[in-house]
């Protein structure tokens, strides 16, 4: 593949950055980010070089799951705007040379929603078929043992029609059966229409989950399961995600998303490299950057990072683009996973590896997990499991801007709480102090963009012990790149095998090493990492 980055396709050498709506900017004072407050702050992200935009879920919606219960896949929830608004957002996006992701949610709906509504009002209508709906077992039992991610059964009984349906996530979330082709039809009409109107491509929420075990088997029980883990764990879901068939779906969804230039389909797939690389495609007609969530999911060790990154970097099939994710909605915030100095270490390692990467707000600016009181929690995994502490409310809270009221995220009364630090960990502070983390963020991001082998080059690994990961970066006919990193907290030294290897320092998470030439051996402070330009 040749590595000038021309011959890249644009999810491909960019930055892909998540805004959680709720949480952005508010325009009106309501307390909830929108879509005009979203319009007010691209300037921002245009500044910190980012190429595109996620968005999560801005659909009418009951706010069940706060957007990924969806009641009207061809609008706008007015808590957002219009449609009016949306389309002046995705015009400006374009304008400043960025392109537009939306959220696609097409495993359920609300249970609000009209294909809903009628499926449910009997067992005659036409839309009965459109949900999974089951008889009971013996005794009014539940038809198998599957669970609902958010707790408790995965079956409702529905005491109209006298039948189960299924939901894998909330009762107000009932799951499409997507063995329907009426089903198929109604969901690419749905990506037809954002995609006429010019939205650049959608990730694909919960992919693995879209089609179940035709015979509705039951699930195994998990051997590893312990008490700490959400409920959801005690069985291992191999009847009810995951199927072979699943494939299909997603070769017909990137079927109408090849109809149009350039779309681009990301698939939300929590699952082993192994079975991650089938969604990809047979020949790559797959998803083309199914989510690659393992610098989630890993302990922050060198031995274990590396590891997974050259066994992810040799499964990938041909042609396969690999992505890379710190954060989003649903985790953790990475600050608080392992720390404000290693933070930095993992922004320079993120944007450093080959394929793309995804941004999740706030992360920018080293936000951390917020604490919820109890009586504030607002996410529905957190109140179904309270004694769990898995309430993903801590990486939801909003933007914070500057050092005014509630951070210059709105004048009311913001959804959630924010941080107590607003007031000197914010855009507007650290946008001015070149040792932030803002300024190492937009710095990483501009190297990446300036440097082809950074964008698009070849992976080779170098070396990695306990505390040091170290490979290179190149692309044929430009500069090589030593990436070396110390994801310790105590001094490290590394001797590269070339010892007549000679660079200059380009870019270090403490500045102060930057423009130094590189030694027979690297010194490493603890939780410092280098880009170092090789000499030829």
């Amino acid at each position: 593949m040749a590595n000038n980055q021309n011959d890249h396709l644009w999810w491909q050498n960019g930055v892909i950055y998540q805004i959680y709506p709720r949480s952005f900017q508010d325009s009106n004072g309501d307390g909830i980010g929108d879509l005009p407050g979203i319009l007010r702050r691209l300037d921002h992200l245009q500044w910190l070089g980012v190429t595109a935009v996620w968005l999560s879920p801005i659909y009418p919606s009951p706010m069940a799951d706060f957007g990924y219960d969806i009641a009207d896949y061809q609008g706008i929830h007015s808590i957002f705007g219009s449609l009016q608004d949306f389309d002046t957002l995705l015009h400006e996006v374009h304008r400043r040379g960025m392109k537009l992701i939306l959220d696609l949610v097409p495993n359920h709906t609300s249970d609000q929603h009209p294909w809903f509504r009628e499926s449910r009002s009997s067992r005659d209508n036409p839309k009965r078929d459109w949900y999974l709906w089951h008889d009971a077992g013996p005794e009014g039992a539940v038809p198998n043992n599957w669970l609902s991610v958010f707790g408790g059964s995965g079956w409702e009984w529905d005491e109209t029609t006298r039948q189960y349906y299924y939901h894998a996530f909330l009762k107000e979330q009932p799951d499409l059966n997507w063995r329907n082709p009426e089903v198929r039809k109604a969901m690419f009409d749905v990506m037809r229409f954002w995609l006429d109107k010019g939205v650049d491509g959608f990730r694909v929420d919960v992919m693995w989950h879209m089609i179940k075990d035709e015979q509705l088997r039951d699930n195994p029980p998990n051997p590893n399961y312990l008490p700490h883990m959400a409920t959801y764990e005690q069985l291992l879901p191999v009847y009810s995600t995951d199927q072979p068939e699943v494939h299909e779906l997603v070769l017909a969804m990137r079927r109408v998303l090849d109809n149009y230039d350039e779309r681009l389909m990301i698939g939300e797939i929590y699952l082993p490299i192994h079975q991650l690389m089938a969604y990809y495609g047979i020949d790559g007609k797959g998803a083309h950057l199914p989510f690659n969530f393992q610098l989630l999911q890993l302990p922050w060790e060198a031995p274990q990072l590396a590891a997974a990154i050259d066994t992810y970097e040799g499964a990938l099939p041909p042609g396969g683009w690999p992505n890379w994710v710190l954060g989003n909605h649903d985790q953790p915030r990475i600050t608080s996973r392992v720390g404000r100095d290693q933070a930095r270490v993992a922004a320079m390692l993120l944007l450093t590896l080959r394929g793309t990467p995804t941004i999740y707000y706030g992360d920018e600016i080293g936000m951390r997990d917020v604490p919820i009181p109890f009586d504030e929690i607002q996410d529905p995994q957190g109140l179904n499991m309270p004694d769990k502490n898995l309430s993903r409310d801590p990486a939801r809270t909003p933007m914070q801007w500057d050092r005014s009221a509630n951070a210059g995220f709105t004048t009311g009364k913001p959804w959630l709480r924010l941080a107590g630090t607003y007031a000197r960990e914010n855009v507007e502070i650290q946008k001015e102090d070149p040792y932030s983390m803002l300024s190492l963020y937009r710095r990483l991001i501009q190297l990446r963009q300036q440097e082809p082998s950074l964008a698009v080059g070849e992976y080779a690994p170098v070396y990695t012990d306990t505390q040091l990961i170290a490979f290179i970066r190149q692309a044929e006919g430009y500069d090589r790149f030593l990436i070396v990193l110390n994801l310790s907290h105590r001094p490290a030294y590394f001797k590269p095998k070339e010892t007549t290897q000679t660079g200059i320092i380009e870019l270090a998470t403490y500045p102060e090493q930057e423009g130094k030439e590189i030694g027979e051996t690297i010194n490493l402070a603890g939780d410092e990492g280098i880009v170092v330009r090789l000499n030829s």
